[in-house]
């Protein structure tokens, strides 16, 4: 009986200062893109007559235009199905605004650029149409061409 009472002992010592293996840290999930363009950056989705932008963040939906009250929308992220994504935003009046991004390239009609992503845009009872990238890539593209992010410099 004490030889069972010995080895039972020694073996609970021994689970107890075995080391356990530290959990792999877990990986971030791949970021979630449309069209080639990253939805976890800011997007800017924009149209012309009328003139209007939104502007979509983490959290939010900030619509603006000419001759338009600027109003703001919150959001839970995108819902993306196959090559299309939604956001549905809800501002402070309760009011909808419905956000939609297709992965198909667009013109906006007004210069000679080229957009990775079509727009439209559901405030109240208008439906707005334009097109969309990432706000840094509108943000550095002239009044021409692909409006794309420029590709991470290596050396960088």
């Amino acid at each position: 009986m004490r030889l069972i009472l010995s080895s039972l002992a020694v073996l609970a010592l021994a689970a107890c200062s075995s080391e356990t293996e530290a959990p792999a840290p877990a990986e971030p999930p791949p970021p979630v893109e449309l069209g080639g363009v990253n939805l976890d950056q800011p997007l800017r989705a924009l149209g012309t007559e009328p003139f209007w932008g939104v502007d979509v963040t983490a959290n939010e939906l900030l619509y603006s235009g000419v001759d338009r009250p600027e109003r703001r929308a919150t959001h839970d992220g995108p819902e993306v199905m196959g090559t299309v994504a939604t956001w549905q935003g809800t501002t402070p009046d309760g009011g909808a605004m419905t956000l939609t991004l297709m992965a198909t390239e667009c013109s906006d009609g007004m210069s000679d650029r080229t957009y990775p992503l079509t727009a439209r845009l559901q405030v109240g009872d208008e439906t707005l149409n334009g097109c969309a990238a990432s706000t840094s890539a509108i943000e550095t593209v002239g009044e021409s061409g692909r409006v794309i992010d420029a590709p991470a410099d290596p050396a960088s």
